[in-house]
């Protein structure tokens, strides 16, 4: 039997930019407290219903794409045994023209069961017809697996098209000025410096510090080979500099997926933000909430967290007078670090988290249907060009499988303009899903196609017991596939320790 192409690959194989990516400066802002709408319902009911939404949205996904392999095959005038939404045994079915529809109890994916396509038996059980089908043509099977692949790439363009008249934000922090270099940093032992702008990456113009696939970050964390080229400018100099850098890779848990590349460098930040505030901290006693955006310390004002926290270091626990913003109203307190009960260095500590924000650009763009696949096409290769290429750190276990891609689409939902962005992240993903299914391997669209091309040629099938069994193997392949990047996915979300500080009630 037939069995659903996507409901392997759709929920293993998936660009690197929706797991690895999803660090980026720019991912970091959309997660921000301040970025996070303000719920009517509890969170707790709010947080079921964005679960919802994301389960349907897999469902029609898929859906979508197994409709595109049912209507050719009934139009081709193929046996259908079963059209089911969601795996597992049926809570409810009903036959209708001889085809069994139904809905399994498993809520991810879904299938069209075709005894005349490729046998799948040991993965779906025997088919339902009581006596021998008559084989169909090559051209049959090929108009059969190319149909899904078809209806999730119009899928792209239906929701490319509502892109395209209602607008997404740009998502783009345009600055290319280095606004942080870490001390003993890659990047600082090559010579970059706070107020360098970066021209080029690799001989590469860039454009902009995160966003596009040119961007600083994303051609860092790309970057192959030892070694890293920059182009700067710099002020007071008057050629262009070529500084080359080394990078450096996190240390990370075997539970967790690789970290990236890095080499200790930010963008120029506009203002700070409270990021977090530690329970019973002089922070919190003072009033000092997530979200706060910092004005001034003790009178000083501040645009990136670097110089902030190390004023507040610099205080020794001594009284800091904090101006802040909150809701559009300046308040002010005082904050006195004191020594936790529990910390590894023993210092004055005011319990405070601070992020420096770049600034970002919103501002409403409608690229064209066209446009947007031809992006996701390219974020496609560079992607597949990454895992393959062997000079570079991008591997296996930086695909996202269906936690991964369930918990980008969670942070989406969460952040501003949520419907647009979830729209652009579905034509991304039926690009992928069309695309990815027509490579020539076993169990996907592409294979079926394949085969159904030799069989033209040789003019007689390939044995269905060899099939059957070189099938079951890829198949059992992706699985394996599936619950490794899955395993990554729920490793990312455990943490993997850092200096706990624990304030006296």
């Amino acid at each position: 039997m037939e069995t659903t192409k996507c409901s392997f690959l759709a929920i293993v194989v998936q660009i690197f930019a929706l797991s690895a990516l999803a660090q980026t400066p720019m991912a970091a802002m959309l997660r921000a407290p301040h970025t996070l709408p303000m719920a009517a319902l509890s969170s707790i009911l709010y947080t079921t219903l964005l679960i919802v939404v994301i389960v349907m949205i897999f469902n029609i996904i898929i859906f979508t794409h197994e409709l595109g392999h049912f209507l050719a095959a009934r139009w081709r005038g193929l046996q259908v045994d079963r059209f089911q939404i969601w795996f597992g045994k049926p809570i409810w079915k009903k036959t209708f023209n001889e085809v069994q529809y139904g809905l399994g109890w498993l809520p991810f994916g879904g299938f069209v069961a075709l005894p005349q396509m490729a046998p799948m038996e040991s993965i779906e059980g025997g088919n339902t017809a009581e006596k021998p089908l008559p084989p169909i043509s090559p051209l049959d099977k090929i108009i059969v697996a190319f149909a899904g692949p078809l209806f999730s790439l119009l899928l792209a363009l239906a929701c490319g098209v509502v892109i395209w008249k209602v607008g997404k934000p740009k998502d783009f922090i345009p600055t290319q000025e280095i606004g942080y270099v870490a001390p003993d940093s890659p990047a600082a032992k090559a010579g970059l410096q706070v107020g360098d702008t970066i021209t080029a990456i690799n001989g590469e113009p860039v454009k902009g510090f995160a966003g596009p696939l040119n961007s600083i970050f994303t051609s860092v964390v790309l970057s192959r080979g030892d070694k890293i080229d920059f182009t700067i400018t710099r002020p007071g100099v008057t050629d262009p500099l070529n500084l080359t850098s080394k990078f450096d890779i996190p240390e990370s848990s075997w539970w967790q997926r690789r970290a990236l590349r890095q080499i200790g460098i930010g963008p120029k930040t506009e203002y700070v933000v409270v990021s977090k505030v530690i329970k019973n901290s002089p922070a919190q006693k003072a009033g000092l909430k997530a979200g706060d955006r910092l004005l001034a310390l003790d009178g000083v004002p501040h645009t990136d967290s670097d110089t902030a926290i190390k004023q507040i270091a610099e205080a020794a626990g001594a009284p800091v007078a904090f101006e802040i913003e909150r809701d559009g109203t300046r308040l002010t307190c005082q904050v006195t670090a004191v020594v936790p009960l529990q910390s590894k260095d023993q210092k004055p500590k005011a319990g405070i988290h601070l992020s420096g924000v770049p600034r970002e650009d919103k501002t409403i763009v409608h690229p064209d249907p066209w446009t947007q696949v031809q992006t996701s096409l390219s974020m496609m290769w560079t992607t597949i060009t990454s895992v393959a290429a062997p000079d570079s750190n991008i591997g296996i276990d930086h695909l996202s499988g269906p936690v991964g891609i369930a918990k980008h689409q969670f942070a989406l939902l969460k952040s501003e303009f949520p419907w647009q962005r979830l729209l652009a992240f579905m034509v991304l993903f039926n690009v992928n899903l069309a695309v990815l299914n027509m490579l020539p391997f076993p169990v996907l669209d592409g294979g079926h196609i394949t085969l159904a091309v030799m069989e033209s040629i040789a003019r007689r099938p390939v044995k269905a017991r060899i099939l059957e069994v070189v099938q079951t193997a890829f198949a059992l392949l992706l699985m394996g596939l599936m619950l490794y990047v899955t395993t990554k996915d729920i490793g990312d979300g455990i943490g993997g320790g850092g200096e706990e500080v624990v304030f006296p009630e």
